[in-house]
């Protein structure tokens, strides 16, 4: 299975700390805390530190509640603390946001923070898995990651006092809030904030961009592989979704909003995790537009509406997608390859909607000759249509499209970049044994890899070429200055959007790219996402 975060070995994280004997004592807001230098590195790596609580009962789909406080000094040593989640055999915990923070060994102060917000569709995913050690090291810039609940757990969207929804994203902004309390005891600039996030992440990090809770709380963000209006990012009807889930556990009782909010508030966490949603074509548990019920609002309307309006900070961002998206379904290809064309009303994305049967037949009749022409079943050799398609629907063309509304409403700093290098360590697509950048590929050049000392030569050039351009970016604003004598980058403009092929050879190119095709189809029947209301019951 392919999902969307990084599957970073935890051989990076297994070095004992006790091979070091340099440690750092911290008094941070909540008390001391004291982290280590891992064998062989020049900085401090801070595990496990609670930054909020998770509540729990009655409570446990509600916003977070203040982290602990202590008063001996806290170990920062504890790893692979999880939230529930359904792909992950290790004992998790209901009580699971904590931060990690990597910090160079350095006399300097106001260093630029750089956020990383975990992928893995809103389902899965938790800290440990991002190991930022080789550019931390490299770079002056503290590295800070963290856990947010998922699935149900995080995103179940009734519209209730007791499941008002967006907890996950919740927890996010309460980890900004906390590193803008807390940064500075370690050296970080709070006014330097960049939020960086991959795939699921990605889309959260667009999604915080544009939400009036988060003003001032970070300067710039980068995005790798996710974006707002993927269909996947904001649940098109959070009711439907929680009845849908529900009828997948089967429940049994009534469908109202009092039952199910019952039946979500007993179900164990081992019931509410029993189903990898990854799996399916809507991943149900996202963000939510939200019902006023009297508590923090997150999102009042959706992206689409806010974009358009053009109400947005216009703050630095860097947009990116890999040549090869699609191969996250990959785990699904041989479920789906039998009835994909035959079957593709049941496959097109989930934020359309069509006012009669006619217009929905002739725009499925449209997607089969544009992505399958002749073809009239996916087979192991035409895997790559496979591929294509879910590239351009669940991450490429949603992008494009929200660039293009960004652009319209006058936002004159935003990169964007499709990267499709490979080296010899890259993944081969099965059956027909081609090497591809595979989704979210691109993150993993700017993390670590399982030993650089032995990675190719050419990973090794990219990976210090991407890491200068993403702390440029971080840094400065631009990923290659205006000054520098290196290749031009310029922001994308309305009329002439420029990207930048990350390829064995780096080329800055006009953007054309087949999934442009979907722009009058979306114009046409895009189906906004609504908060949750009883009337759709």
């Amino acid at each position: 299975m392919f999902i969307g975060f990084l599957l970073i070995s935890l051989v990076l994280h297994a070095q004992s700390f006790a091979d070091s004997d340099a440690s750092w004592t911290v008094n941070i807001n909540q008390g001391p805390v004291k982290g280590y230098k891992p064998s062989g590195w020049d900085l401090f790596e801070f595990h496990g530190i609670p930054y909020a609580t998770a509540p729990t009962g009655d409570d446990r789909f509600k916003a977070p509640l203040p982290a602990p406080r202590w008063e001996e000094t806290f170990e920062a040593v504890e790893k692979n603390i999880i939230c529930p989640q359904s792909s992950i055999n290790a004992k998790v915990r209901e009580n699971c946001l904590i931060s990690n923070l990597y910090v160079p060994d350095t006399n300097k102060t106001n260093l630029p923070v750089l956020v990383f917000v975990h992928g893995g569709a809103f389902q899965n995913g938790f800290a440990d898995n991002a190991s930022p050690r080789n550019l931390v090291q490299s770079k002056d810039l503290i590295f800070a990651v963290f856990n947010y609940r998922l699935g149900a757990h995080g995103f179940l969207c009734l519209g209730t006092e007791k499941a008002p929804g967006n907890a996950g994203i919740k927890d996010q902004i309460a980890y900004l809030r906390w590193v803008q309390e807390n940064i500075a005891y370690f050296g970080g600039n709070p006014d330097d904030v960049t939020v960086y996030g991959n795939s699921a992440g990605g889309r959260a990090a667009d999604l915080l961009a544009i939400s009036d809770v988060t003003e001032g709380l970070f300067k710039a963000m980068i995005a790798d592989s996710g974006i707002t209006l993927s269909a996947s990012t904001v649940q098109v009807n959070p009711i439907e979704n929680a009845k849908t889930y529900a009828k997948l556990l089967n429940f049994r009782g009534s469908y109202d909003i009092k039952s199910l909010e019952q039946f979500y508030l007993n179900a164990s966490y081992d019931l509410l995790t029993s189903i990898d949603t990854t799996k399916l074509v809507d991943f149900l548990f996202s963000p939510c537009i939200e019902k006023d019920v009297g508590q923090e609002i997150f999102l009042r309307e959706s992206p689409f509406d806010t974009l358009k309006r053009g109400d947005i900070r216009k703050i630095p961002t860097l947009y990116g997608y890999t040549e090869f998206e699609g191969t996250f379904r990959l785990g699904v290809f041989n479920d789906w390859k039998d009835s994909l064309i035959n079957n593709l009303a049941d496959f097109l994305p989930h934020d359309l909607q069509f006012p009669t049967e006619e217009e929905k037949l002739n725009v499925i009749q449209r997607v089969k000759s544009y992505y399958f022409g002749d073809e009239e079943v996916i087979t192991n050799e035409n895997i790559l249509l496979f591929i294509d398609y879910f590239t351009d629907t669940m991450y490429v063309y949603p992008m494009l499209r929200a660039i293009k509304l960004q652009l319209e409403a006058g936002h004159e700093n935003i990169h964007l970049y499709e990267y499709s290098f490979i080296a010899e360590e890259s993944p081969v697509i099965p059956y027909i044994n081609k090497q591809a950048a595979f989704h979210s590929a691109q993150t993993g050049v700017i993390l670590d890899t399982n030993d650089e000392t032995k990675i190719s030569t050419e990973l090794r050039n990219m990976k210090s070429i991407m890491r200068d351009m993403w702390y440029n970016f971080i840094s400065t604003g631009a990923p290659v200055p205006e000054e520098s004598s290196s290749i031009e980058w310029p922001a994308a403009k309305l009329n002439d959007i420029k990207l930048m092929s990350l390829n064995r050879t780096i080329t800055l190119e006009r953007l054309q790219h087949r999934s442009l095709f979907w722009e009058d189809i979306y114009d046409k029947y895009y189906l906004n996402p609504i908060a949750p209301n009883a009337d759709t019951e």
